[in-house]
């Protein structure tokens, strides 16, 4: 793979923090924390990962927490990885900038949402994605409807791809049938499976990365999942698969950051709490997860 290839198993890699009165809720970034849990997605097998996304809780970092965030994975993964990392902005001028940030840092590509506080119609749509490719780094759009309120419809992709160094589409619709439409519509655009749940019938379809987030609990096991799936070894696959779709139905739910960091204190990582708006799990999410973890776990031979 070229690193203007986004594609492989890159992990959206959760952020640790540690008790800090003078911080914002109290809760400072431990980087040093953060450097080693990207080292160690990388040294299992996962191709790289992908500060500053959702499950990175960009939106509560200040600025200055952001751009350490993204250095810190960059340094940390070094030349054994790639960064993707995150440059969701409310407008073009925003994402534009964390885009440059990126570029100068020394990230591999950006991932972006369409505009975060607002719904655009297509041709702003177009204009924030051209904005951002810009800054010259391979760009993974994010077609995330649900919490956009944006769809990036596989006709609408076809128009993005043609934007100088949009490369790749990180779909999370849930929809896999458009996977196939998308490699119809936009042949030059790599798909990327962007919802755990449907991972699999994604790669199966023709998608040729997943951007993930359980790999925080289980990078080796989630490597190894893609490598049979995208080698067609079907029976395999699912045998890897199916134990743990209960634990990834959690990656499409609103308490995702608190449920993936709660599977990895079940394994010993630093999990831990997360800046508001969220907050802790209620009493019955947390045994569930606890229970859909337990399975997963049990079933890799990890717990």
């Amino acid at each position: 793979m070229s690193t203007r290839d986004l594609g492989g198993v890159v992990v959206a890699a959760a952020l640790p923090y540690r008790a800090d009165d003078s911080a914002p809720a109290g809760l400072a970034v431990d980087y040093d924390a953060y450097a080693e849990h990207c080292r160690w997605l990388v040294d299992n097998g996962c191709r790289g990962v992908g500060p500053n996304g959702s499950l990175g809780e960009y939106s509560s970092l200040t600025d200055d927490e952001r751009r350490r965030v993204a250095r810190t994975a960059i340094e940390a993964v070094g030349s054994d990885g790639i960064v993707v990392a995150g440059v969701h902005a409310p407008g073009a001028h925003q994402a534009r900038a964390w885009a440059e940030a990126a570029a100068e840092d020394g990230a591999h590509g950006v991932l972006c949402l369409p505009p975060t506080l607002y719904r655009a119609n297509r041709g702003e749509v177009v204009a924030h994605f051209a904005a951002v490719a810009s800054a010259g780094l391979p760009v993974m759009v994010y077609n995330n409807p649900l919490d956009t309120k944006v769809d990036l419809t596989p006709d609408l992709l076809a128009e993005l791809a043609q934007i100088d160094n949009v490369v790749a589409v990180k779909e999370f619709s849930g929809d896999v049938r458009r996977v196939l439409e998308i490699r119809e519509r936009a042949p030059g655009l790599a798909v990327i499976g962007g919802a755990d749940d449907v991972v699999l019938e994604s790669l199966l379809m023709g998608a040729t990365g997943w951007f993930a987030g359980f790999p925080n609990v289980f990078p080796a096991e989630s490597a190894r999942l893609f490598e049979l799936a995208t080698a067609g070894k079907l029976e395999q696959a699912r045998a890897l698969y199916e134990p743990l779709v209960a634990a990834f139905r959690w990656d499409s739910r609103t308490e995702f950051v608190q449920a993936i960091k709660l599977g990895m204190d079940m394994v010993g990582r630093r999990g831990g709490p997360c800046r508001p708006p969220r907050g802790p799990l209620s009493d019955a999410h947390r045994e569930q997860v606890r229970a859909d973890m337990g399975r997963a776990l049990s079933a890799l031979g990890v717990a």
